[in-house]
């Protein structure tokens, strides 16, 4: 017989088989700062104990939930339990259940690079409606077989260690003795199971949330670190609905803060087209032209297209994406609808009425069209076209030629942005259309006959930035002699950021700057303008660049009205930052927690908490003034301006 490391009753086996998943949770955790140690710099030795000493809180309270019935089955005071069938099921169940939680840890050393947080349980709304998502899931497990191999190591690391602990039948002299310790027991696992999964004894104590993680860090954007992945997963599975706030007054918040839009109507509405282009994933840093101080004023980018679009275009010297997702992004960008804490789209408001700027401008006579080239229904982005009141849904199932699908995501971007102005030249005028391009997407690969054409990089996604900026510029060549064309405004920009390659985009400011370009063949619309811009503005931007005459609801900033102090603002998960004044403001739980000045401190290193308490409330209550709105309006479906 093989030696065991660990032979006893059953309790001691139920407790070292606890202590085991948790200290393969804390392998997960040093796995997680490994793989993205360049997300977090400056940490010191000090700081990540206290991290890792914090995450065991976590991980209990992960644990427990996870092993409920694993351990209900271990403490059941009858003897079967040590039947060999009995067994066998109750390790699978051990198995089945970490194993899960272990490899979700590990996908999040990778998930985390592109959303910035441990993955919510809205990961899976995000993907619902994908059609290949096991071609996907092994494309990604081979591309970044690192993490994939870190997480079979310690799915066998599980199964080994598990499988020297063997319980022990006992013989004991007295069989009521026995049975009534056994009972005794159950109490006893049961009270230590409450306190694990609540974080604590204390009668003050409330059960842990992801927010609770801030006690651990010095700053917010570590929190990550001392969270791990399936709690982060349960804590926001079946999300309560948004709590209404009263920060301020009525008459205080409109005068802090008011989406409603009174217009002035003594201008005579301009029928302009207008076309916006989402490009996947092009962050800012990509861009030469809006990153030239990099690299000692040398750098280059990757977009040689947009650089020269943007000498005859306005664009801003900070532009903000309101969240990490893509499906953060279609409500901010043609709503003016952020997303606070739950992405707009699969929450609970998700079917309110909104106006959005396709029903805005219906009632002018728009016909209005949203194009993605990924099958239909993916994202959501078809329902969401619908409900904020596009006309026509172009997608692959309406495009005509399927072998130009990438085999992943939907059709290469040149092809369909062909595609797109074939389509354009048929509309009647005026119209407002919009495309989501796809191709800059992992697995970051170009069609075949472009191979080696693009230049590539530090990151495997700027090669495919290439491509797209590439097919922009056949875009605009194939548009640039029709007649609709010098009577468009488009507007380009992101649905947000990805992979960063300089430090100066590592932190909560350079890891949501993306494009926000304003284009109008033959206008005064050129330059750098210096204030903040998001996502958000562009719809309020685009009604008053038009003389829209009508009030509507709107979050985001009219760009063009320098009589507004401009801010922005995101969420990531319980984390808020707002940006105003060349600071950004790191809130959580509705409270500051950090305030860095951006323009003077591009590292985002010095915490100026203290030293400017005025601005911090002044910042603070504008955030704040934002929430009570935001969620009052969604809680009482008041998105709308409705006629009296």
């Amino acid at each position: 017989m093989k030696a065991k490391i660990f032979t006893n009753n059953i309790y001691s086996v139920l407790i070292y088989r606890i202590l085991l998943v948790l200290f393969l949770f804390s392998l997960c955790r040093i796995g997680f700062y490994l793989f993205n140690h360049r997300m977090f710099p400056d940490i010191s030795a000090g700081q990540f104990l206290l991290m890792m000493k914090g995450g065991l809180i976590f991980d209990i309270s992960a644990v427990v939930y996870l092993n409920m019935l694993f351990i209900l089955f271990e403490i059941v005071p009858f003897d079967f339990r040590y039947n060999i069938i009995y067994e066998k099921v109750v390790r699978i169940l051990f198995f089945l259940t970490n194993g899960i939680a272990i490899a979700a840890n590990c996908a999040d050393y990778i998930y985390y690079r592109f959303v910035f947080k441990r993955a919510t349980a809205d990961v899976f709304k995000t993907f619902e409606n994908e059609t290949h998502m096991s071609k996907m899931f092994f494309k990604y497990m081979a591309d970044y077989w690192p993490a994939t191999l870190t997480g079979l190591f310690i799915l066998f690391l599980m199964v080994y260690l598990y499988n020297k602990v063997k319980p022990v039948r006992p013989e004991p002299k007295s069989r009521i003795a026995y049975y009534i310790i056994n009972v005794l027991f159950i109490p006893v696992v049961l009270a230590l199971v409450i306190g694990g999964a609540r974080g604590g004894y204390k009668h003050s104590t409330r059960p842990i949330t992801i927010s609770n993680a801030a006690r651990y860090v010095k700053s917010p954007h570590d929190v990550p670190i001392v969270l791990n992945t399936p709690f982060s997963l349960l804590r926001t599975s079946g999300k309560k609905p948004l709590v209404k706030y009263n920060f301020f007054e009525k008459e205080k918040l409109d005068e802090i803060f008011n989406p409603h839009y009174i217009t002035d109507n003594s201008r005579p509405f301009t029928k302009d087209n207008i076309v916006i282009i989402i490009l996947e994933s092009f962050a800012r840093e990509y861009i030469g032209s809006l990153s030239h101080e990099l690299e000692g004023g040398t750098y280059k980018g990757y977009t040689p297209f947009i650089d020269s679009l943007i000498k005859e275009s306005l664009t801003f010297d900070v532009s903000i994406a309101n969240g990490k997702k893509s499906i953060d992004a279609m409500p901010s960008i043609l709503a003016s609808v952020p997303s606070l804490e739950t992405p707009y789209i699969i929450s609970h408001y998700a079917n309110n009425q909104i106006n959005g700027l396709a029903s805005l401008l219906k009632t002018k006579g728009y016909y209005s069209a949203f194009f993605h080239g990924a099958p239909n229904g993916s994202m959501g982005f078809d329902s969401f076209a619908r409900m904020a009141g596009f006309d026509s849904y172009f997608g692959l199932d309406q495009y005509p030629d399927k072998t130009d699908f990438d085999g992943i995501w939907g059709v290469w971007d040149e092809p369909f942005f062909h595609f797109f102005a074939q389509k354009l030249n048929g509309f009647q005028q005026p119209f407002l259309a919009s495309i989501f391009s796809i191709s800059s997407h992992h697995p970051f690969k170009v069609p075949e006959k472009y191979k080696d054409k693009f230049t590539k990089g530090p990151a495997p996604i700027v090669e495919v930035i290439g491509y797209t900026d590439f097919a922009l510029r056949e875009f605009f060549t194939e548009i640039s002699d029709k007649p609709w064309f010098g009577n468009t405004l488009f507007v380009i920009t992101a649905d947000h950021t990805n992979e960063s390659i300089h430090k100066e985009f590592q932190n909560d400011f350079g890891s949501y700057s993306i494009p926000i370009i304003f284009y109008k063949p033959g206008s005064n619309l050129k330059g750098m303008k210096k204030r903040i811009a998001q996502q958000i503005d562009i719809m309020p931007t685009i009604l008053n660049y038009l003389n829209y005459d009508s009030d509507y609801i709107a979050f985001g900033n009219d760009l063009f009205d320098d009589s507004r102090e401009s801010f922005a603002f995101n969420t990531n998960g319980s984390s808020y930052h707002f940006y105003m004044r060349d600071h950004i403001l790191e809130m959580m739980d509705n409270r500051p927690l950090g305030l860095y000045n951006f323009r003077k401190d591009k590292y985002l290193e010095i915490n100026l908490i203290g030293e400017e308490p005025e601005l911090v409330n002044i910042m603070a209550g504008k955030m704040r003034a934002v929430i009570q709105s935001y969620n009052s309006r969604l809680i009482d479906n008041d998105m709308v301006v409705r006629k009296h």
